[in-house]
């Protein structure tokens, strides 16, 4: 072409979560039968959404006005019925006029980091969220920026390793948080999200964080929300219905915007987010009219609760059985849906197999494992000899060896055998050669 039309990051945009269906789809049509254990969606493991919500799904399916157009930031009622939501904590208030809605949050993200100046760089932690870490690369160009999540201490953030890498290096103008953490489980405290909003502001940083899973904690965690630490820092929350109600497909999401008028340049930054929405008109318009009448009925709180305990069960029982295994580390989750099995230092290698009875699909494991780095390895093999489909941990932009294993599979038999066959794998795996 007579112009190199390529964006100068596009190679940075890489979702391992979703590229590793490719791979399991070529197995099934080799024979092998897969078990999705890669991705967040609680409707493909089984989870049903209760009656009552559909029910008022339903109603509002009946009334022409959710099939119109709706305000650019979102319908009004339910930013004001949000809104109450923020206020009700002790912390900082917002208004309607500072929550702006999204098609999901990965069109939140994306809209985040296109229109960030280049040069603005975010540090987010490792492991690391897909979508945040490939948009900050893709925006900048270069690898993402990051800080360690230490797995000795509940996966927790080193501030240390923070404060150093913010401190000399002057492009870093944001510092991304997950709370409640994925893919590691973790919930903070009070006391960490404190420390890590005074970093943002004796280094004058925007802080985002997105807090999805923020309702879904357990093992006796307590969400703490941004919103009651943020103090004068400009910052962020990043909020949802799709792991909540839950609701995946409705791709619904909205920002909580704190402190727009400290910051004269963060408040021309928030106008040109809202600006780029403008042009696309509005995000759908159903699923917000759904939150209020759904969040405010007094039966979303028991199902909140409901569903905590099943992960907390959930959660419980795969610590139970990965604690066990010889060559591994594992932490109990306490939040989110997910779980990180840690393979100690040295215990992989490149020679290591899995026994795979069809020969197409050993063929075409051994030709994909050529070269990739030793968890990926491990979960290929996984996949061909098993059918089980994880994500390994260095696709989570992360330097330590593993694998993200969700706590979602609603047949009790089946998450059993996915437990059991995994742990059988990894043991047999690592005394492989």
């Amino acid at each position: 072409m007579r112009r190199n039309i390529e964006h100068v990051g596009w190679n940075q945009l890489s979702y391992e979560i979703r590229e590793i269906v490719a791979v399991g789809q070529a197995l099934q049509k080799l024979g092998v039968e897969i078990t999705w254990e890669n991705i967040g969606d609680p409707i493909q493991k089984g989870e049903v959404v209760p009656g009552w919500i559909k029910e008022i799904i339903a109603e509002l399916v009946a009334e022409d006005k959710t099939y119109g157009y709706v305000e650019t930031q979102g319908v009004r009622e339910t930013r004001e019925f949000l809104a109450r939501m923020v206020n009700q904590r002790n912390g900082h208030k917002i208004t309607a006029d500072e929550i702006l809605f999204f098609n999901g949050l990965g069109d939140a993200v994306a809209k985040i980091f296109t229109y960030l100046k280049r040069e603005a760089r975010v540090i987010g932690p490792s492991p690391a969220y897909s979508t945040h870490s490939s948009a900050e690369a893709a925006h900048s160009g270069y690898d993402h920026l990051t800080y360690e999540l230490d797995p000795n201490r509940n996966w927790m953030p080193d501030l240390d390793d923070i404060e150093n890498k913010v401190k000399y290096n002057d492009a870093i103008a944001g510092l991304l948080l997950i709370n409640p953490d994925n893919p590691t489980g973790t919930v903070y405290s009070r006391e960490l999200l404190e420390a890590m909003v005074d970093i943002a502001r004796r280094y004058d940083l925007f802080v985002i964080c997105d807090e999805i899973y923020a309702h879904i904690v357990f093992n006796n965690a307590k969400t703490i929300h941004l919103s009651e630490v943020i103090g004068d820092v400009p910052g962020m929350s990043l909020r949802g219905i799709s792991k909540e109600f839950p609701w995946p497909g409705a791709r619904c999401g909205w920002l909580e915007i704190f402190n727009q008028d400290k910051q004269p340049i963060f408040k021309r930054y928030i106008k040109s987010l809202r600006d780029a929405k403008m042009l696309e008109v509005c995000s759908t318009s159903l699923p917000q009219y759904a939150i209020p009448k759904v969040m405010g009925d007094p039966r979303y709180l028991i199902h909140l609760e409901e569903r905590k305990k099943m992960f907390e069960q959930r959660a419980n029982e795969a610590y139970d059985f990965f604690s066990k295994v010889p060559g591994i580390f594992v932490t109990r989750p306490h939040g989110a849906f997910y779980m990180a099995v840690l393979f100690k230092e040295g215990v992989l290698n490149d020679r290591q197999t899995l026994p795979i009875d069809n020969p197409q699909v050993k063929a075409f494991v051994e030709e994909k494992t050529a070269g990739v780095k030793a968890d990926k390895r491990f979960v290929y093999y996984l996949l061909g000899a098993t059918g089980i489909c994880v994500v390994p941990l260095t696709g989570f932009c992360c330097k330590r060896e593993g694998f993200r294993i969700t706590l979602l599979e609603c047949d009790d038999q089946k998450r059993i055998w996915t437990w059991q066959t995994i742990s059988d794998s990894i043991q047999r795996y690592l005394a492989s050669v």
